[in-house]
């Protein structure tokens, strides 16, 4: 296969998924549930929904201070406009192709601040590790605040708890023997795997020895909480929604982030992927579909339209560069 049907893959493949996940949630709705899905996305409370983008823009300007707290240690520290531009600018082209608004945010890095690609690009890796970390974070506090909740959902799709454990056990003792054998492998395959292993390791240690570690700690704490925060606002949008505790829209939040992860910014999966975690506290489909699409639209249109303005001011701003 040669690189030019990989890159057109790539980018088509996902879309692909995106349309198709539309045209099924469209297919599996009888025309009175779309209507009243719809009714509660026009009728949608607008102070809500600006609250939730409000936040999510604190959480991109967040983001933003924190990665010049990875770059000073450097030698760098950007202009935080650049910096909050970038960041739009990275998240409108993850619409299009996952993963490419970190090569962006590293090109434009090096373009407008100077700061060499790899080094941008290192601090962006590390950036990302971090935010691994606080998803499983927060993925075990919501197991743990709704343990029967999530087994009675796999257990009603066939699964039982000893075969969530034995599927968990096996998953660990294959990483542990995949880590051995790389530990003591020469192959070249090995080698790339270990440099990138420990170029990984290295960018989240360094968090412990920047000056500014605290501040980079309560960032880190601010963004998470702005994107929990997001979602929890939108349940004001449908009535059925509203009364849900904190704990229960953990639940569809963590739903939604793998839905983000697996698609092009979560389009067509979201939306499925929040209203079945919303009923299993007995939310009905109708709910869960209209605040799953509410929250939805309302994160994309802030992407595009933000993203948008930032890629016409980043060079506006920056002409002599």
């Amino acid at each position: 296969m040669n690189n030019s049907l990989k890159k057109t893959l790539k980018l088509v493949v996902p879309i692909l998924i995106g349309v198709f996940l539309v045209l099924y949630w469209y297919l599996k709705t009888s025309v009175e549930d779309r209507d009243q899905i719809l009714f509660y996305i026009r009728e949608a409370d607008v102070f809500w929904v600006s609250v939730s983008l409000l936040l999510g823009i604190i959480g991109h300007i967040s983001r933003a201070i924190r990665w010049n707290f990875l770059l000073e240690p450097l030698g760098y520290k950007p202009k935080l406009s650049n910096n909050i531009l970038m960041i739009f600018m990275a998240y409108l082209a993850n619409l299009g192709v996952p993963r490419t608004g970190e090569i962006l945010r590293a090109t434009a890095l090096t373009t407008y601040e100077g700061v060499p690609f790899e080094k941008g690009f290192g601090t962006i890796v590390t950036e990302r590790v971090v935010d691994l970390f606080m998803l499983l974070v927060v993925v075990v506090v919501t197991l743990l605040l709704q343990t029967d909740i999530i087994i009675s959902f796999f257990e009603q799709r066939g699964f039982n708890l000893n075969g969530i454990f034995l599927l968990l056990s096996a998953g660990v003792v294959a990483f542990l023997i995949f880590f051995l054998f790389i530990k003591k492998s020469n192959s070249i395959i090995a080698k790339k795997i270990k440099t990138f292993v420990k170029g990984l390791l290295d960018g989240v240690f360094s968090i412990f020895k920047m000056k500014r570690k605290w501040a980079f700690a309560f960032h880190t704490l601010l963004i998470w909480a702005c994107y929990i925060g997001m979602m929890w606002v939108i349940k004001f949008t449908v009535p059925e929604t509203a009364n849900l505790s904190l704990n229960e829209i953990m639940v569809a939040f963590v739903f939604g982030a793998f839905a983000m992860a697996t698609t092009n910014g979560g389009v067509g999966l979201f939306p499925i992927l929040v209203s079945k975690a919303l009923g299993l506290f007995g939310i009905s489909s109708v709910s869960g579909d209209a605040f799953g699409w509410i929250m939805w639209i309302a994160q994309t249109m802030m992407n595009i339209v933000f993203g948008a303005i930032s890629f016409l001011l980043l060079p506006l701003l920056n002409r002599n560069k």
